[in-house]
């Protein structure tokens, strides 16, 4: 009987989870899969030994969950080195996953781990551990590959899953009616972040870039999506007390429905730049933090870009405007500039489709054969 060891923890790593176990089970039907998983990962059969919840970790933890998530992986290391897998796969989580990958290593137990840390940006010195946890990387991303091959890494590149849910054109006059937004209007769509600390910081000022807009353009819309009824209340009430007069729409959830929709899209530096590029909508990123947190983070971060659609490309493809630098009338311009200028708004689209293509790769399919290759499958 093939056992497969198998840890997620978050809702993202349960798809990608989810779709890897289900190509798995093409090749090998009468495969077993042990570990932790969400509800996706268990309907695909993955036997969930601890709940996926208690994994999701994000910031800083007290010593009591601390305590707890080194108690699960003590438990599950125990259990592995009990009853050997042929392979073990950790679906991101690094900071759980390669300490457990380590001992697995070691005790001669296959390892791969499945979406890179951000290695390559920052804190590069965990390369070494990566090197002695895992026997092959499954990288999402073209660069990524290349770096893990330039520091003697096994890799494999896979491409984007969300590249191929996707569909290479999607339909603006529908997402819009789907909307109700108005099928002939300019319309700029607001993506402030899906966590409270990223609205506290950027709501305002994308806000402030909407009305400076709107005195350019009177005729302009705006609408913004939120991922919970906590991020939309903060920044509605703050519309409502200084912007009020901006004509948008807030919308609970459909973020890609509302991306599809725009003709701009102003947003926080993050995965939905990806998504936006691969929905093919010219972007304006942005990000704020804290005064300290930004000087760290200028410390530490060693790329060029922060916004994944400029990392992908290797050159300034969208304007990224961090910090002191996303002003109102910054935001503004390098959105209108979009609107101004059909020619650069289309060059920019036909370089999202070659980055599409590029991603599109068959994922699930690729990743369950670069893990059955290394079982020694082919």
């Amino acid at each position: 009987m093939l056992r497969i060891g198998i840890v997620a923890g978050e809702v993202s790593g349960d798809i990608l989870g989810a779709g890897l176990i289900k190509e798995l089970k093409a090749l090998y039907p009468d495969a077993v899969f042990e570990g932790i998983g969400g509800p996706l990962m268990q309907a695909q059969g993955c036997r969930s030994l601890f709940s996926m919840d208690r994994l999701a970790v994000m910031g800083l933890i007290g010593p009591r969950r601390l305590c707890e998530l080194l108690s699960i992986r003590r438990q599950l290391r125990h259990y592995y080195l009990s009853n050997p897998p042929q392979i073990f796969v950790g679906i991101d989580a690094p900071d759980f996953n390669l300490g457990l990958e380590k001992k697995l290593h070691a005790a001669g137990i296959k390892t791969v781990h499945y979406v890179s840390p951000s290695v390559w940006a920052w804190r590069r010195y965990r390369i070494r551990k990566i090197r002695k946890a895992v026997d092959m990387m499954l990288t999402l991303l073209p660069f990524e590959a290349a770096f893990y091959r330039g520091a003697g890494v096994p890799v494999t590149f896979v491409g984007h899953p969300m590249a191929d849910h996707i569909p290479m054109h999607t339909d603006r006059d529908a997402a819009r009616a789907a909307l109700n937004l108005a099928p002939d209007a300019e319309i700029i769509a607001l993506l402030p972040g899906s966590r409270m600390s990223e609205v506290k910081y950027l709501a305002s000022a994308m806000l402030a870039a909407a009305r400076w807009c709107l005195k350019k353009r009177p005729n302009l819309q705006f609408v913004a999506p939120f991922a919970n009824a906590h991020t939309r209340q903060y920044f509605e009430q703050l519309q409502i007390q200084q912007y009020n007069e901006l004509p948008i729409t807030l919308v609970d959830g459909r973020s890609q429905l509302v991306i599809a929709a725009a003709d701009v899209v102003i947003l926080a530096s993050g995965t939905a730049t990806l998504e936006t590029a691969l929905l093919k909508r010219p972007m304006v990123v942005t990000y704020k933090m804290g005064a300290f947190g930004f000087w760290v983070y200028k410390s530490l971060v060693k790329v060029a870009f922060v916004a994944l659609p400029n990392l992908l490309a290797g050159r300034a493809l969208v304007p990224e405007l961090l910090q002191d630098a996303a002003t109102p009338e910054a935001l503004g311009e390098a959105a209108l500039e979009y609107l101004r200028d059909p020619t650069r708004k289309l060059a920019t689209q036909q370089a999202f489709e070659s980055m599409h293509m590029q991603l599109r790769c068959a994922a699930d399919t690729t990743a369950a054969h670069a893990v059955a290759q290394l079982m020694g499958a082919t």
